[in-house]
């Protein structure tokens, strides 16, 4: 029984059982406590649940629509011997943990099972999917129970389908909150439960193949995430033939799994496909059309094909508008990147008012507190930055600091962006030292986040790099801008932009170290060399 002396556990053993002889449905429900957390267990987990967790508890429970009272006299009993604490404030009540120990030495291990998959169904009922935000309180709120429920699948090897969605389920809202090293064993356990459970050959599985494979996008892992996209594609085409719109969103996935890594030319006609492919099935007047049009534009923006992108955007907006009426996020949404292309091709005056318009209407209709809404205020604030207008930009980058902490965790990825822009700004108005240990903090939660060898961290180590370059740190900038360029070649190619500019910033790095007459700082490596000898020739010194 752990640190606790022999009769401390002996007068718990005994209240135990002094409940078991008064009430069936107060000793079902100390029970199913002992395989839930000890503290704040909800009220309505239980009566959400009470039809998994036995006659004595249903029927006890069924007058608490009529009678909220009911949940509290089932509780008495318990709390008459010590066995439960109520707070009857938060609607929530607590067991100590020798009590769980007790009970489950007591239940004996097959009964022990029984309680516990009980409690695997009763929460994987309640927690609901976190691909909508508004549901993150409530992931929130059942997070303890969620992971106590969890522990007991992987304690007794539970396959049954429920397990396997309450797993991935989790590692869904560890996914969404940048926990992606917790994200991983749950979608992996979760994908293994479901091929037991229901075959490979189930739309459950390609679900859980594509949910991995976005975990692996998210954390630069290519390589990795690319064969999963192709068999959940694969599945699903087998499944579902080809014309589906789960088709189609494959189709779609694996086209921005190409278009991270730059090979854009893989990625078109993925994108195409799936923009057809959900006229043909669902119409001209859908949102999900309208997402493809929104990810055929983006492509086509970071390609610089401003002039094809525009009228998609447009027709995007407009659709969601029609669909959605003007007081939608998703048209927050599509404001947002119009706004993005008209920054992009230095529109400002226009980007400016589309801006502010995502950023009022996300807040009225998302509330202060909504990643959405840090979004808008870090791209309003890198429009004023890219204006010269500091002033306006950095509160603005500080409040998107801010809430993004407060939302997704001081370790999240968009919290490095967040970082990131801040440092850009402090290092633009000459501001070094304020610069420095924000860009270290960015470098320091992208690699925790994301891996040695995602590209975040290799932004990380050129805007360091740059950094020290304007601070006359010439030996220390130079190596970070080779381990970028490293980075950049290994993780999306020699021709994806990233690779290309930090080439270029490369180069005009030995250019300045050329030009201080400082080129006996540099090191011999064979990019460093090459360069220093092509900006040294004479061609060079004549254009």
């Amino acid at each position: 029984m752990g640190d606790y002396p022999d009769s401390v556990a002996t007068t718990w053993n005994i209240n135990v059982e002094a409940i078991a002889a008064e009430s069936l449905a107060a000793t079902d429900l100390l029970r199913a406590s002992a395989f839930l957390h000890a503290d704040g267990i909800p009220y309505d987990l239980i009566v959400s649940g009470a039809r998994e967790l036995g006659e004595a508890i249903q029927q006890h429970l069924a007058e608490v629509e009529n009678d909220p009272l009911a949940f509290l006299t089932l509780l008495e009993p318990l709390k008459r011997y010590s066995l439960v604490r109520p707070e009857a404030s938060e609607q929530t009540y607590s067991v100590h943990r020798l009590v769980q120990a007790v009970v489950k030495t007591n239940l004996g291990e097959a009964a022990a099972r029984q309680w516990a998959e009980r409690i695997v169904r009763v929460v994987t009922q309640a927690y609901p999917n976190a691909d909508d935000f508004n549901n993150w309180p409530e992931c929130q709120r059942l997070l303890l129970h969620a992971q106590a429920a969890a522990t007991a699948v992987q304690h007794y090897r539970f396959d049954f389908s429920e397990a396997g969605l309450l797993l991935i389920r989790l590692g869904f809202y560890a996914q969404e909150r940048g926990e992606y090293s917790t994200a991983d064993p749950l979608y992996l356990q979760g994908l293994e439960i479901y091929k037991k459970a229901l075959g490979d050959e189930h739309p459950h599985v390609a679900l859980s193949l594509n949910n991995l494979a976005f975990l692996y996008k998210s954390q630069g892992r290519y390589a990795e995430a690319e064969p999963l996209y192709q068999q959940a594609l694969a599945l699903w085409q087998r499944l579902l033939g080809d014309e589906h719109p789960d088709v189609a969103s494959s189709l779609n996935n694996l086209a921005a799994l190409y278009d991270s890594q730059g090979r854009y030319a893989e990625a078109e006609p993925l994108y195409q496909q799936a923009l057809a492919l959900r006229q043909r099935l669902l119409g001209q007047e859908h949102p999900a059309v309208a997402l493809s049009l929104n990810n055929l534009a983006a492509l086509y923006r970071v390609q610089g094909r401003y002039g094809e992108a525009e009228p998609l955007l447009q027709q995007a907006l407009a659709l969601r508008q029609r669909l959605l009426g003007d007081e939608h996020p998703d048209v927050a949404l599509s404001l947002n990147n119009l706004a993005l292309l008209y920054y992009a091709k230095g529109r400002y005056a226009e980007a400016e008012p589309l801006y502010q318009q995502a950023l009022a209407l996300g807040q009225r209709l998302l509330g202060q507190e909504h990643p959405a809404v840090a979004l808008s205020l870090n791209n309003l604030a890198a429009l004023y930055y890219s204006q010269g207008r500091y002033a306006e930009a950095e509160p603005l980058y500080q409040q998107a600091l801010a809430l993004r902490k407060r939302l997704l965790g001081d370790e999240h990825p968009a919290v490095a962006l967040s970082l990131n822009n801040l440092a850009a700004l402090y290092q633009s108005q000459g501001r070094y030292a304020e610069a420095e240990p924000l860009l270290q903090q960015a470098f320091q939660i992208s690699r925790n986040a994301l891996g040695d060898n995602h590209p975040d961290v290799g932004i990380c180590l050129g805007n360091l790099a740059s950094l020290y370059v304007a601070q006359g740190r010439y030996s220390d900038a130079e190596p970070l801008f080779l381990e970028a360029l490293s980075l950049f070649v290994q993780a999306v190619g020699q021709d994806h932009p990233y690779t290309t500019e930090t080439i270029n910033r490369l180069a005009k790095f030995v250019r300045t170290v050329i030009e201080a007459g400082q080129t006996q700082l540099l090191s011999d490596h064979p990019v460093t060399q090459a360069l220093l000898q092509q900006l040294q020739s004479p061609s060079a010194k004549g254009s």
